[in-house]
């Protein structure tokens, strides 16, 4: 066998690779040995069929794997001598079309080649993370927020208004004729809360106790009862209570409500989640300037296709971000722009160095990891979690794209724990407008 350099121009490669006749006779003719004791075939005992005859029986049918394996294992030993790893799979051809059996196969393979990734110093960068810690006042403004979650209504004398809650009796009925399910007693209903037929919450605005009112409403089109949708409903009803909202009152009543044993527990749990938040927002800064600094540091060549193929993917996502009406992708191919092509040349880079940070510190996603991950996609799907699961199990690209920012969370980490990073206490103000500004970068 032999493999023949013809390409090597910055990270493109190319080579010439020649399996003989010879070759592959000789790796045929070993496969039928290993296969004879177990051949059984008329007129010969088991194990005892002649080579000669087996060849002419299986020859053919096993020339073609022997083709495959020769060549699949020449570019294997050629990734293992030269220390390459392709940047996508290698783009391999036969030359010789009019081959024919007894001839020498001949085979062009062209990829490109993973850049040399310098070392970096990572305890050369130093980083300043934001702090914040929760103050009164944002307890207490998270506080008034629970109160009014937690809202009762009382009674309230006069008309309803968009807000109150009537409390009524109602029948519905479609050609004089009442419904199954469209009867209640004693039902609260929130004006505005949108929870009804369309158009009937609105009707209702203006109501006082006592009083007796027909709302007339159509049901949707779409409205998932097929023998009420489309149909015109008169819906009878009687006002028992007009309540009008009433936000809670902030004290140990209010903290159990919220599985607090008293105020004092709340306002300790909402702290520690408000210094959650900070921390993640936070987070998210520092990992941002890492980035910065990590691409400030490194230059290497990045491969041709993987940065194309990236700017492609980073104009055609921003273009149906322009055009939100447009949800389907027939439209004109969407040329790159020289500011997409940046925007790429900065995600290859930190990209290929990330991974390369993360195989040599020996980073791994575990199964738990994944699960999770897969979980938490899986709740966008209410009633489809299962489907959801087996369609991650059998998409190899689907883990890929689960998998990938979960490793870049944990390489990173590891880059935290070695950079030089400082403390700065800061407002939660000045964390927002930080958070803000890495939104904007990011549009």
């Amino acid at each position: 066998m032999q493999v023949t350099e013809t390409l090597n121009e910055g990270l493109k490669r190319g080579y010439a690779i020649t399996v003989t006749a010879s070759e592959l006779d000789e790796k045929v003719m070993e496969k039928l040995v290993e296969a004879q004791p177990d051949i059984e075939m008329k007129g010969f005992r088991k194990g005892k069929v002649p080579l000669p005859l087996l060849k002419r029986q299986f020859g053919q049918r096993l020339l073609g794997e022997v083709m495959q394996e020769s060549i699949d294992g020449a570019m294997s030993q050629h990734f293992e001598d030269s220390g390459d790893r392709p940047a996508l799979q290698p783009q391999v051809k036969m030359t010789n079309e009019d081959w024919k059996e007894g001839d020498d196969v001949q085979v062009e393979m062209t990829y490109e080649a993973l850049p040399q990734i310098p070392e970096v110093d990572l305890s050369t960068i130093t980083l300043e993370k934001m702090v914040v810690k929760a103050d009164e006042e944002s307890v207490n403004e998270a506080l008034e927020s629970l109160a009014e979650n937690a809202q009762d209504f009382e009674a309230k004398d006069g008309a309803a208004e968009d807000g109150d809650q009537v409390v009524f009796d109602f029948v519905g009925k479609v050609d004089d004729e009442a419904f199954e399910g469209g009867s209640a007693e004693d039902y609260p209903l929130v004006l505005g809360s949108g929870s009804f037929i369309p158009g009937f919450e609105e009707q209702l605005v203006g109501v006082t106790a006592g009083e007796e009112k027909a709302v007339t409403v159509t049901f949707p089109e779409e409205y998932g009862a097929a023998h009420l949708a489309g149909k015109e409903a008169v819906f009878d009803c009687t006002v028992k209570e007009v309540k009008s909202p009433k936000a809670a009152e902030i004290n140990d009543e209010l903290a159990k409500k919220f599985g607090a044993e008293d105020l004092e527990a709340l306002k300790g749990q909402i702290k520690e989640r408000l210094e959650a938040e900070y921390a993640g927002a936070s987070r998210s800064v520092l990992k941002r300037k890492l980035l910065d600094a990590l691409d400030d540091v490194v230059s290497f060549d990045l491969p041709p296709s993987l940065l194309d193929a990236e700017a492609k993917q980073i104009a055609h996502q921003l273009w149906h971000e322009e055009n939100p009406d447009h949800e389907g992708h027939d439209h004109p191919e969407i040329e790159p722009t020289e500011e997409h092509v940046k925007l790429a040349e900065r995600r290859v880079r930190l990209g290929l160095l990330l991974a390369e940070l993360g195989q040599k510190a020996e980073v791994e996603v575990s199964d738990a990891e994944m699960t999770q991950a897969i979980m938490t996609q899986a709740r966008q799907y209410p009633g489809q979690e299962r489907q959801f699961f087996e369609f991650v199990q059998q998409n190899p690209q689907m883990q890929q794209q689960l998998r990938a920012p979960i490793f870049e969370d944990k390489v990173v980490d590891y880059v935290f724990e070695l950079a030089q990073i400082s403390e700065k206490d800061v407002t939660k103000d000045e964390l927002k407008e930080a958070v803000e500004a890495l939104e904007e970068d990011e549009a």
